[in-house]
């Protein structure tokens, strides 16, 4: 998942240069668990990134990376006037950590949500899938709502792509 609230010109000037691939913070939260401010940054960058990044107003920054690598959280806030405090930073940490928390995929789905979701992509529609697995139809219904609430997901489709991509079904 990715979310960004960064200023949308700064957003397009860092797609259109490609900076993910080449971001020192990316490239230290991959390989750190932990807080660093930019003025730390023992990642060399290269591209000038952060550079770029204070012409747009964000001169000061920290990046936060949270979580075991197959489930990474790496995060950064940023500003103009001055450094970050520790204790600005250590509130921002425990933030980043309840959004990895709560954004952290399941492990595993039920049976009953497996089988739902399946029947699902392979076409079934409600009443046909829930005639195949015995179940009523409403019952069928619970269960795609509660494994699209597992996987934090709006509709089924989005619940059928999360579970493909976390390797649920």
């Amino acid at each position: 998942m990715q979310f960004q609230t960064y200023s949308r010109e700064w957003s397009e000037h860092y797609s259109e240069k490609a900076y993910a691939l080449r971001d020192p913070m990316i490239a230290w939260g991959f390989s750190t668990n932990g807080t660093v401010r930019w003025s730390a940054l023992p990642v060399p960058d290269t591209f000038g990134i952060l550079d770029d990044a204070a012409s747009f107003g964000m001169k000061y920054g920290v990046a936060f990376s949270i979580g075991p690598i197959s489930s990474r959280t790496i995060g950064g806030v940023t500003r103009g006037d001055r450094e970050f405090t520790d204790s600005e930073i250590d509130e921002i940490s425990k933030i980043i950590r309840q959004l990895h928390d709560i954004t952290e995929p399941p492990d595993s789905l039920t049976k009953a949500q497996i089988e739902a979701l399946r029947c699902i992509a392979q076409g079934d529609r409600h009443a046909a899938a829930a005639a195949k697995l015995g179940i009523t139809e409403s019952a069928f219904k619970a269960r795609l709502i509660s494994a699209r609430e597992r996987l934090m997901a709006r509709t089924t489709a989005e619940a059928l792509q999360r579970a493909k991509e976390y390797r649920l079904l």
